[in-house]
């Protein structure tokens, strides 16, 4: 364990956590990829799992609705550069939501050879029944935060998002 995370460790001494999960915290080598996925996955089981009992939609489902209630009329290929899913999975998702009349396809009108996406009204009201409860989930993830360190952490992970075009797409494999 390196001197930073022992002196972690040691400021968590009497917290009533999992041994493992106390060694993937303090003695991984991947403690970062750890704990962004612990983190994903306690957020991400939760309200998807949620948001497929009420509403009948997987996430690459409601992910293409999300994107689209944060920013109406933009092409699939947008969705799909900024989905961390493979290009199929968000295509499958777009045709369902079509076939739903959740999302409608139009001509985009500065390039009339491609289409754009437009949420409908149902979509709409899915949206404003499901992303309150996303929030409060957030906001309690957070909770243990002071206001600064929530906003150093999404300056952070921000500064992460942006250089991750930067990462390689694979590690050499032998």
């Amino acid at each position: 364990m390196n001197r930073n995370r022992a002196t972690e460790a040691e400021a968590f001494a009497g917290a009533a956590i999992h041994p493992l999960i106390a060694t993937k915290l303090w003695e991984n080598p991947c403690w970062f990829s750890f704990r962004i996925n612990y983190l994903a996955l306690r957020f991400n089981g939760p309200v998807y799992g949620r948001i497929a009992d009420r509403h009948d939609l997987s996430r690459p489902e409601y992910l293409v609705l999300y994107s689209l209630s944060l920013r109406d009329g933009i092409a699939a290929q947008a969705i799909c550069d900024t989905a961390g899913f493979p290009k199929n999975t968000i295509s499958r998702a777009i045709h369902k939501l079509v076939k739903r009349k959740l999302i409608r396809r139009a001509l985009d009108a500065k390039d009339r050879r491609s289409f754009v996406l437009h949420l409908t009204a149902e979509a709409r009201r899915i949206l404003a029944e499901s992303v309150p409860p996303m929030v409060a989930h957030e906001k309690r993830m957070l909770s243990e935060l002071t206001p600064a360190e929530q906003q150093t952490l999404s300056k952070l992970l921000a500064k992460l998002v942006v250089d991750s075009p930067n990462w390689p797409i694979e590690e050499n494999r032998e």
